[in-house]
């Protein structure tokens, strides 16, 4: 399957065919819809026919297979043939409400000296959680946070192989999920000057995108467990 988010994360909309449909969901032969991985739901939107009917996407998954996409109907959407032409429609605010909350997090990792313990992407909100053994001033993050996102700097991601992965073993900010090797090479995420690390998530093409953040709750998890809750303003 072509996973054409992995190289343009605005594409709102593409046509693709139908490989198979089945109780587990329809794998199209390529997609711009994001499955749910890293701490970032999957895509919602639409599959439209040529004929006008429209399926409803409610969810997208990964699949048993490497790449594998699995995109999840509404309950009462119509059946689809395989080899039926498509043509893809993301729920695009939804989306890029992710994506600007994503490489949020990616700042906000930037600015926290703790190995990433757990983490979340929600709809206009987020979290993060740090060892730590105490919480960072809340009125100085949010202002660091800010001033990142005023400096409007470049998001890219670019690849690197597994030996220089794990010739970098620095790069892996998280303890409890490491990035996939074996398949040659992997993608990383960089915000310039600020962070790079590991990312298959889908991001804004800078951080002025974002907008304006607030830190919500910062909440004790446990005895070196700090959770930092952000939100788009």
């Amino acid at each position: 399957m072509e996973l054409l988010f992995r190289e343009d994360a605005y594409l709102r909309e593409g046509e693709a065919q139908a490989v198979s449909v089945g109780p587990e969901g329809i794998r199209l032969d390529r997609t711009i819809f994001y499955p749910e991985g890293g701490g970032q739901p999957g895509d919602s939107g639409r599959l439209l026919l040529a004929d006008g009917t429209t399926i409803n996407i409610v969810d997208t998954r990964k699949g048993e297979a490497s790449d594998e996409v699995l995109h999840i109907p509404a309950e009462e959407a119509p059946t689809l043939a395989p080899g039926t032409p498509v043509t893809m429609e993301l729920d695009w605010e939804r989306r890029h409400r992710h994506m600007r909350v994503h490489t949020s997090l990616h700042l906000l990792c930037s600015l926290i000296e703790g190995e990433v313990t757990g983490g979340q992407v929600g709809d206009g909100k987020g979290r993060l959680d740090f060892n730590l053994e105490s919480a960072p001033d809340k009125v100085w993050l949010q202002e660091a946070l800010n001033r990142l996102v005023e400096e409007d700097r470049p998001v890219r991601p670019r690849w690197i192989d597994d030996a220089e992965l794990a010739a970098q073993p620095e790069l892996v900010r998280t303890m409890s999920v490491k990035p996939p090797s074996g398949s040659g090479k992997v993608r990383l995420l960089e915000i310039e000057g600020v962070d790079l690390q590991p990312c298959g998530g889908t991001h804004v093409r800078s951080t002025g995108e974002i907008g304006r953040l607030e830190v919500g709750k910062i909440e004790n998890k446990g005895r070196q467990n700090r959770r930092i809750n952000l939100r788009l303003a």
